[in-house]
């Protein structure tokens, strides 16, 4: 003889299947929107592909004027910017990029051709966050934007790396993703945030460039002139005296360190920022 559920709790399941229909549907999220600004309309348009097939939101632009406009109107949550543009070039796009307060912070990853060395470095020196050199393969590429908008907006750090840092009046706030000279809150790049924060969190010890690339921007191999151009940025935002740095200096023969003991204050310690 089949089993058969009583009648209360026949009741009770088409009432619970009834609720759960009735009950309005969570919202999808809210996809990341990225920028992809290149003249070339069949670039923009592999690149923007494979973003899309990634389940990012896309827009292009052709030009640098039309590539602020864009900015300005969408609020991109990444740039892609090739540097090689008419109109305004991909240099002048990303320099008024980080002038703008609602603009400063955005990623900007950059496109730039094998042999322009020169053209790279004064692009991550005007704030470019990474770069990646033509001809690339457009999975490098979504990887590389997926490992910048990881740092930039990702999951809550777990509590060792969230525990804000301060060194004399320099101090950091991880989860919150901002930074204060005493009581004046610097303007930082993604990169630029993470370096200070890695190199407070690590007072003292010294790092080869090769290892900041692999523990801030997360390469394993990479120009290591990215890690120069960002520290002498970062020195120009915490120095008294760029030019002859205290804070972070250069251990010849390694790298870099940072150097509590040059800090004010002359004190390491976890603090909650008063802003």
């Amino acid at each position: 003889m089949p089993l058969r559920a009583s009648p209360q709790a026949e009741a009770s399941y088409r009432g619970g299947v009834s609720e759960a229909l009735d009950a309005p549907a969570l919202p999808a999220p809210v996809p990341r929107r990225i920028l992809v600004v290149d003249d070339d309309p069949t670039v923009a348009e592999v690149v923007s592909g494979y973003l899309q097939r990634a389940g990012y939101a896309v827009d292009r632009a052709g030009d640098g004027r039309a590539a602020l406009e864009q900015a300005a109107a969408r609020r991109p949550d990444l740039v892609v910017l090739d540097l090689m543009l008419p109109e305004i070039d991909g240099l002048e796009v990303c320099r008024r990029l980080r002038a703008e307060p609602l603009s400063h912070a955005v990623p900007i990853v950059m496109l730039t051709a094998k042999g322009d060395e020169h053209d790279r470095i004064l692009g991550l020196e005007l704030g470019a966050d990474d770069y990646v050199t033509k001809p690339f393969s457009p999975r490098e590429l979504v990887l590389r934007i997926q490992s910048v908008l990881r740092r930039s907006g990702g999951p809550a750090l777990p509590p060792e790396e969230a525990a804000p840092v301060a060194a004399g009046d320099l101090r950091v706030d991880p989860a919150a993703r901002r930074a204060w000279r005493g009581a004046r809150e610097l303007t930082l790049t993604l990169r630029e945030f993470d370096l200070l924060a890695f190199l407070l969190a690590h007072p003292g010890t010294a790092f080869g460039r090769d290892e900041l690339m692999r523990r801030v921007w997360g390469w394993d191999f990479g120009d290591l002139s990215t890690v120069t151009v960002h520290v002498r940025r970062l020195r120009e935002k915490v120095e008294d005296d760029p030019a002859a740095p205290r804070l972070i200096t250069t251990v010849w023969g390694v790298g870099y360190r940072f150097d509590p003991s040059d800090a004010p204050g002359r004190a390491l310690e976890t603090a909650v920022p008063d802003a």
